[in-house]
């Protein structure tokens, strides 16, 4: 193959990535005729699990929405405008992240509470984020976990105080004892 031949396919391979990337990113930002639609959720499908929350002796369930995949944890709760209260996020990892990886509320219209969690299941970090009101990301603030973890549970804002969940509580799935991050897909 000559080297012109391999620059032409190689020209056609990025112009059909940009359109890609442009078409994904203006069907993820277009905004549906119903104003009361939950719009993320028209984008993407999340897969749904059971989460025991257990503080002390007691125990809590939620119906969690999973994001599994990158896709999914880019755009999390992002124009949601109503999370019901016995449910949440949960963004699961496929290795350990660092205590400054950080969430941000870009996009999010409702107020949350983010609890990071470690292998174990333990929660080690718990944040309180509000909405980003500026339409610009670079206008956002981010909200560090201060520990490492695997997995992020995001709820509505003033759940954790609410329920007396703090740090040290643990998070799992219901149909298992295991760690957030068993049986989910990647």
């Amino acid at each position: 193959m000559s080297e012109q031949h391999r620059l032409r396919r190689r020209r056609i391979s990025v112009v059909v990535a940009i359109l890609a990337t442009t078409t994904l990113a203006a069907f993820a930002c277009e905004k549906p005729d119903n104003d009361n639609a939950d719009e993320g959720a028209a984008v993407l499908h999340f897969d749904t699990a059971r989460v025991r929350l257990v503080r002390g002796t007691d125990t809590l369930h939620l119906v969690t929405e999973l994001a599994t995949r990158p896709e999914q944890r880019a755009l999390g709760l992002m124009e949601r405008h109503h999370l019901p209260d016995s449910a949440g996020m949960l963004f699961v990892y496929p290795s350990m992240q660092s205590d400054s990886s950080a969430f941000w509320m870009f996009r999010t219209r409702i107020p949350l509470d983010i609890a990071f969690i470690d292998s174990g299941g333990t929660v080690r970090s718990i944040q309180h984020m509000v909405p980003c009101p500026t339409t610009l990301a670079q206008g956002c603030p981010t909200y560090p976990a201060g520990a490492r973890f695997l997995a992020a549970l995001e709820v509505n804002a003033g759940y954790f105080d609410k329920h007396g969940v703090h740090i040290g509580d643990r998070v799992m799935l219901s149909d298992s004892s295991s760690r957030p991050g068993r049986g989910t897909r990647q």
